[in-house]
């Protein structure tokens, strides 16, 4: 428009570093940081940060170099997650569950000048490097607690303590540059790389803190790993609400009470069933069902409580507030559609589709990959390979993600469904389902099922169970098999259906009932 111009006056690429340097003058001397004894203010945090871009820039890396880590949630990498980019390189926090060949394979993709390693991973980390082909190897720097005899590899203390604490911040040139990449977590295929942008970040740190009901100076237990989505973007948001990060090198139960007693902490997780739910809110927690994925930082929704829901029978109300919701502010647009019409499905709650989503918190594309980005990215929408259905009021509820669901004479059953009637039983501890070949309906339910200490069932028992509670109308969705063991899980607790799906497979089709006389 006529008289407008852009300068640095009114424009400054969004990113999060902004956060950092606001919170080292509002928040400066309060609590950043507790590691057991460790405790930063955020002017020091920002001091370090700082130091530690710079003597990553000394090492001559230059804009979107990629810098990676392998490490647990210690200071450490709260620190790397901005001065990284502080120095106009790119992080790439790598998942501690991965095997050798797995953490070769990403190191060959991303090809990082430099690789921070805990201690505790130097011995994997060494043998991946082995496998990898590439002549140049990065520079190793070790982060370790306590030393006690000299490491051939540099102290990530020395290191960052021979930076400027004066050197001038890199800032993004362009708020669309990269500032992350964050391997998916390869719950159905070979994990891919996920790349966000400054201004993704920006948007979705602080979106998760809206949607949070984050006050200011909150307190944040690191349970979500921060490798997984960059720890669903809130190792950003706790700076920018000036909180504290409480560090945790091992996630236990005992440790998470522990912390919640001694630091009153807030912290994630995956969206629970409601039977799930209901427990929580007994011990005094909160309860916000999400939905997202590596692609959208992490969340992409929330399910938003309506005040009127509070008068409505318990298990309305536990079903309300069990769905994924809607799109949250920074997310622009959420849907469900057909995934062969690429038309939207009725909201009547039942017709299932695939979830779609856009806004300025989808990923920029998957890096090295532009195959698997155009396909995601088709008619304009990012399509999440999660199937949903949607109500009335605009609410998603999650039923499977749709190489998992289960097609049941010709009828698409979703398995959250099913597992969430499973939780409610009393003896149930955790639950799974997967399709088992069927002769007669292609495919039919069958439940992994692991109790509770103490508590015993039959398969029987399990399976009448939900003949009573689905009554005649949901036959489909009863269990014919159900088998009682450990779940397979992924390094972020997920599922793997996968696994559960080959030994669906394996045992054949489901035996023909004979009807007794």
């Amino acid at each position: 428009m006529e008289g407008t111009i852009r300068c640095s006056a009114n424009y400054i690429p969004l990113s999060p570093i902004s956060f950092l340097e606001r919170a080292a003058v509002v928040f400066g001397s309060r609590t950043s940081v507790v590691y057991g004894d460790i405790q930063y203010t955020w002017r020091q945090t920002r001091d370090r940060c700082v130091r530690l871009a710079s003597a990553l820039s000394d090492l001559g890396l230059c804009r979107n170099d990629v810098v990676a880590a392998l490490a647990p949630n210690v200071p450490a990498l709260c620190e790397l997650h901005f001065g990284t980019p502080m120095a106009g390189s790119v992080l790439c926090v790598l998942n501690t569950h991965f095997d050798s060949k797995m953490l070769a394979m990403a190191l060959e993709k991303t090809k990082p000048k430099v690789f921070f390693v805990d201690s505790e991973f130097i011995s994997i980390a060494e043998e991946s490097l082995n496998l990898i082909t590439t002549k140049e190897q990065p520079l190793i720097i070790t982060i370790t607690e306590n030393p006690t005899k000299k490491s051939k590899y540099s102290q990530y203390e020395d290191f960052f303590s021979s930076g400027n604490p004066n050197f001038e911040i890199v800032r993004p040139v362009d708020e669309c540059d990269p500032i992350t990449l964050n391997f998916t977590s390869g719950t159905t295929s070979t994990p891919k790389c996920v790349v966000y942008s400054h201004r993704g970040a920006y948007l979705n740190a602080t979106a998760v803190g809206v949607i949070n009901e984050m006050k200011p100076m909150p307190v944040y237990l690191w349970t979500v790993p921060m490798y997984h989505c960059s720890g669903w973007c809130s190792v950003w948001t706790v700076a920018a609400f000036g909180g504290v990060n409480v560090c945790l090198r091992e996630v236990n139960d005992e440790v998470i009470f522990n912390s919640v007693v001694k630091h009153k902490v807030m912290t994630g997780g995956a969206s629970p069933p409601p039977e799930i739910i209901l427990r929580l809110e007994k011990l005094g927690f909160k309860v916000m069902a999400t939905f997202g994925c590596t692609e959208v930082y992490g969340t992409g929704t929330a399910c938003l409580w309506k005040p009127e829901w509070e008068n409505l029978p318990q298990e309305e109300s536990l079903r309300l507030k069990a769905r994924q919701g809607l799109n949250h502010f920074a997310m622009e647009a959420i849907d469900v559609m057909d995934p062969t019409t690429r038309k939207p499905v009725p909201h009547d709650g039942k017709t299932i589709g695939e979830i779609v989503l856009r806004g300025n918190t989808v990923m920029s594309g998957y890096f090295k990959n532009k195959k698997a980005t155009e396909a995601a990215f088709q008619g304009g929408w990012f399509w999440s390979r999660d199937m949903g259905v949607i109500d009335p009021d605009g609410y998603i509820q999650l039923k499977d993600r749709s190489q998992d669901v289960i097609t049941c004479d010709g009828e698409i059953v979703g398995s959250t469904e099913i597992e969430g009637l499973l939780y409610s039983h009393p003896a149930v501890y955790e639950a799974a389902v997967v399709g088992r070949p069927d002769k007669d309906l292609g495919e039919s339910v069958y439940a992994f099922v692991k109790l509770k200490e103490g508590s015993k069932a039959k398969e029987e028992d399990i399976i009448e169970f939900c003949e009573r509670k689905l009554g005649n109308k949901n036959k489909k969705m009863v269990p014919k098999t159900v088998v009682f063991s450990d779940l397979p899980k992924t390094s972020t607790g997920k599922t793997q259906k996968n696994v559960l799906k080959k030994m669906a497979k394996d045992m054949g089709y489901v035996p023909v009932k004979v009807a007794k006389k």
